[in-house]
């Protein structure tokens, strides 16, 4: 017997704690939203409007850039919403394949920044919950799976219940000094569950795994209570620019938690070998991979030979599925790195204060900002676009290297 949970409905006995009083907007004082805009003495606004954007870039990059660790190994579950209401055109051409089409993305920039960490892909409709892909280090598996689905049809109910419970069951085996996520894509205002959802809620709060969702239509309440418990975010999109920077919001790692485990992990750095055809002992042998895909190439000779059984890999990262070694590449791990020590937030200087020589010392162009943005360790000047560029993707200040470099 499946259970509806719908917005506005709440069910005695069921609820978990609570939310904390807070006061609703329309509650609130009248706001004169209109009068921060101000026109300049010719009449325009460009101005106030840049004004507010710089605001808006800089709390994001203040809110995300802090002397916090991050993990550096995750596990992560995607839930996508396929039910009937991702057919809705106000994403173009509809939810379902703007959705696709930004997972696209999301999975490419996800293992450029986390290369030692995994994803998995969960679709739900017809109250049922599917695996498109396992947990796996290979972005070209999770693309294919992604453009595979777009041909696919959005009907019936999604069931939050399955895909949580789907998910966790796979999550609640991974080490407990790598970070757990799931991230819930959620355009329904209903969910289907076959058992009490606040329950499982529980359970995930007691195995440490993080739910975040992002929500298409309207705030839900049991994704309000699921966030809230497990510590993730909840976030209703306004557009596709706004989806696409509510999904990129994920590709950081969140912070560590307190109670995280902290444990020696032991790697193999295997390197790339590809035998002789005139090598008498050398013979063309399967790899692990062909165990999870039929389509994946049969018998090779080359390949990535874990150091401790010998066993044969196509692709690094993996954790071999013999002896169960984390098999990684030494440049992986350094691009990890920077999670553990996140570069310092530069500071905010006003541009009168700098000599005449106003240039940014990453991309050369002339500071114009009101506000310019110092490295504390070696004092090179930034503008805001280069200060998230470089915080965001680089995570290194360009001059500091300049200046190794120079000595």
């Amino acid at each position: 017997m499946y259970t509806h949970i719908h917005t506005l409905i709440k069910l005695s006995g069921e609820i978990m704690d609570e939310e904390p009083e807070r006061a609703k907007r329309w509650e609130g004082g009248y706001e004169r939203t209109w009068e921060v805009l101000k026109e300049d003495e010719f009449g325009s606004l460009k101005a106030t409007v840049e004004e507010i954007l710089f605001q808006s870039k800089r709390k994001r990059a203040l809110e995300s850039h802090g002397q916090v660790r991050l993990g550096m190994m995750r596990h992560l579950y995607v839930v996508i919403d396929s039910s009937r209401t991702m057919e809705d055109m106000d994403l173009r051409p509809n939810r379902l394949k703007a959705t696709l089409k930004l997972m696209e993305a999301f999975v490419e920039e996800y293992f450029d920044q986390n290369p030692i960490s995994q994803v998995g892909l969960i679709t739900t409709k017809n109250k049922r919950a599917e695996k498109l892909t396992e947990l796996a280090g290979n972005p070209k598996k999770h693309l294919a799976a992604l453009k595979k689905a777009r041909d696919a049809a959005c009907v019936g109910e999604p069931s939050l219940y399955n895909s949580l419970n789907l998910a966790m069951q796979t999550l609640k085996h991974m080490p407990g000094h790598t970070s757990r996520e799931i991230v819930v894509i959620f355009s329904s205002l209903t969910t289907c569950d076959p058992a009490n959802i606040y329950e499982l809620i529980k359970t995930l709060k007691s195995l440490k795994i993080r739910v975040s969702v992002i929500g298409l239509s309207a705030e839900v309440r049991v994704c309000t209570v699921l966030t809230r418990e497990t510590g993730g975010t909840y976030h209703v999109c306004l557009d596709e620019s706004h989806f696409k920077e509510l999904l990129m919001f994920h590709v950081k790692p969140p912070p560590a938690n307190a109670q995280s485990e902290c444990s020696l992990i032991r790697m193999g750095f295997p390197q790339h070998t590809i035998a002789s055809m005139c090598d008498q002992d050398s013979k063309p042998s399967f790899s692990m991979s062909h165990l999870d895909s039929t389509s994946e190439v049969g018998l090779s000779l080359g390949g990535y030979f874990c150091p401790q059984c010998h066993a044969k890999h196509t692709e690094l990262p993996v954790e071999c599925k013999i002896c169960g070694l984390t098999l990684v590449s030494a440049p992986h791990l350094a691009r990890s790195f920077h999670h553990l020590f996140p570069l310092e937030a530069f500071r905010e200087t006003p541009l009168e204060e700098l000599p005449a020589d106003r240039f940014c010392h990453a991309c050369q162009g002339k500071l114009k900002d009101k506000i310019v943005f110092t490295c504390p360790f070696c004092s090179g000047v930034f503008c805001t676009e280069c200060d998230l560029f470089i915080h965001d993707s680089l995570h290194c200040c360009p001059s500091c290297i300049n200046s190794q470099h120079s000595n």
